[in-house]
């Protein structure tokens, strides 16, 4: 069986003085991988982060709670409000078998993704799926282009319709200005 690491979650603002940190969910399981016992690895969200070197690599769920739609989580070791602090931000990930796939079919571990050929509507080609990234908003496709230039394209179902695994396949809608190519300043010199 052949293992990769999801993002399951982020370490959100500290809630109290004992440790405990909200989490924003990025899984439909949120009660399998934050269950009490549940080891999750961590990853810093982005390059020269502060502190990251610093930052524990396994964190082990001793508690979660739901409160007022948000997840509450306690890791061991993480006991007062400047332990949390100090792990605010970190991606957590936990391991899933790559033949896997989620039980929702409009949801996609990034390792299925990545890979992808994208095409437009009419399936001229744009390119490749690097990397999924995942911001607070939405989750963005980096696309490498033919010409080896990136296209940020949010993964939302107006701007990607179709995603088809098994063929490899990625479709993206080209009629949004700026989308897949830079927009055109206007005629009179202004953006």
């Amino acid at each position: 069986m052949s293992t990769t690491e999801v993002v399951v979650g982020q370490i959100g603002k500290p809630h109290g003085v004992n440790g405990e940190v909200s989490v924003e969910v990025r899984t439909d399981e949120p009660e399998r991988r934050f269950a009490v016992g549940a080891t999750l690895a961590t990853q810093s969200p982005g390059p020269g982060t502060p502190g990251a070197a610093a930052r524990p690599s396994m964190l082990t769920v001793s508690a979660s709670r739901w409160h007022q739609s948000r997840l509450l989580v306690t890791f061991e070791g993480v006991g007062d409000r400047n332990q949390a602090e100090a792990v605010r931000g970190l991606l957590l990930l936990a391991s899933v078998d790559t033949s896997a796939a989620p039980e929702d079919p409009e949801e996609f571990y990034d390792h299925q993704l990545v890979g992808l050929h994208v095409v437009t509507v009419d399936r001229s080609p744009v390119g490749q799926v690097i990397e999924v990234l995942h911001n607070p908003a939405q989750d963005l496709l980096s696309v490498r282009a033919a010409d080896g230039h990136e296209i940020l394209v949010p993964f939302v179902a107006e701007l990607v319709p179709t995603v088809d695994v098994p063929n490899g396949v990625l479709v993206v809608v080209a009629d949004r200005p700026g989308l897949l190519a830079p927009a055109a300043e206007n005629e009179e010199g202004g953006a």
